[in-house]
């Protein structure tokens, strides 16, 4: 492993470690505070990025930055108030099925009005290009960018929760709801409006996303497993826990896309003796790069056996 493919590989696999983090976040305060697993959440990180296909045509990409967010919050906010409210009483099965719906509808709604081929979202003027060059191979402004706004976003999140009233309530609402709605808080509201900010977080991480990946239907199914991986690996409720897990996750998969070794020659590397025979030459012949994708999921057995509360989580599974 040269220095240039560490630093590429480590670079790349922060900025996209952050993406997932950007999306993680929304679905464990979510789950922190109601206790809902929302099944649209991916859904949601998709429709932000088309939203903000269409209003960057408009008023530009920089606006589009914030009326996304602000665009996906709105609706975040609706569904929680006039559809999971509703059946919040029949407990967590009914929640999860509403959801799950509710990903299913998005999706036809955004072939219908996009189609069901990629849009042609394109990264602005300021963020086309490199930002450095390390080694001869060039760091893109795109991914930096991402980078950027996400620790913004997870500072922003940390002063909001524990130096502001407002974090306050809502950290109080969580353990403690008939004490708040006794101080005169209406509790139901920020349900509402956490639900919304965490719809939001999606919606930003489409808006920086999309452009820099592919905006396409079948983006909210490319990462919406990937997510339940992150939220499960860092403890179900815990955002630290789901910041540790989203940078591991990013750079693992990240290194083992760009390895093209084969499995029987990172064997061999740790002085096991193996021959095709030992597993079956089918397996061994297999590279590291085209395993690279079930990477996360065997992470997330081996937390469940060993540690089910997650890294920093504090309840079981």
């Amino acid at each position: 492993m040269n220095l240039e493919f560490f630093t590429i590989s480590l670079l790349n696999g922060l900025s996209y470690g952050l993406l997932l983090f950007m999306l993680s976040s929304g679905l464990t305060l979510i789950f922190s505070m109601m206790g809902v697993l929302n099944f649209a959440h991916a859904s949601f990180y998709m429709v932000g990025a088309y939203i903000a296909f269409s209003t960057s045509q408009v008023v530009g990409f920089w606006w589009s930055l914030l009326l996304a967010p602000l665009l996906v919050f709105v609706m975040g906010a609706a569904f929680e108030r006039f559809c999971l409210r509703k059946v919040h009483k029949f407990g967590h099965v009914p929640e999860l099925l509403v959801t799950f719906g509710l990903s299913y509808l998005l999706l036809e709604l955004v072939q219908l009005v996009w189609g069901r081929s990629a849009v042609n979202y394109v990264l602005p003027a300021g963020l086309q290009g490199p930002l450095f060059t390390v080694f001869g191979t060039n760091f893109p402004k795109s991914r930096a960018f991402i980078m950027l706004i996400s620790i913004v976003m997870l500072a922003s999140m940390w002063l909001l929760l524990t130096r502001t009233r407002i974090g306050l309530v809502i950290q109080a609402a969580l353990t403690h709801p008939e004490t708040v709605e006794a101080l005169g808080h209406n509790v139901p509201r920020v349900f509402m409006l956490v639900f919304g900010g965490g719809a939001a977080l999606a919606g930003l991480a489409g808006v920086v996303g999309g452009n820099t990946f592919i905006t396409e239907p079948a983006m909210a199914g490319s990462v919406g497993a990937i997510i339940f991986v992150v939220v499960v690996v860092g403890g179900m409720g815990s955002l630290s826990g789901a910041f540790l897990a989203s940078i591991l996750i990013g750079l693992i998969q990240t290194f083992a896309v760009a390895m093209d070794q084969s499995l029987m020659s990172l064997l061999a590397h740790f002085s096991y003796v193996v021959t095709p025979e030992t597993f079956g030459y089918p397996v061994l012949k297999l590279t590291i790069s085209q395993v690279a994708p079930i990477l996360p999921f065997l992470f997330l057995v081996l937390i469940l056996i060993f540690r089910p509360k997650g890294l920093l989580g504090t309840r079981e599974g």
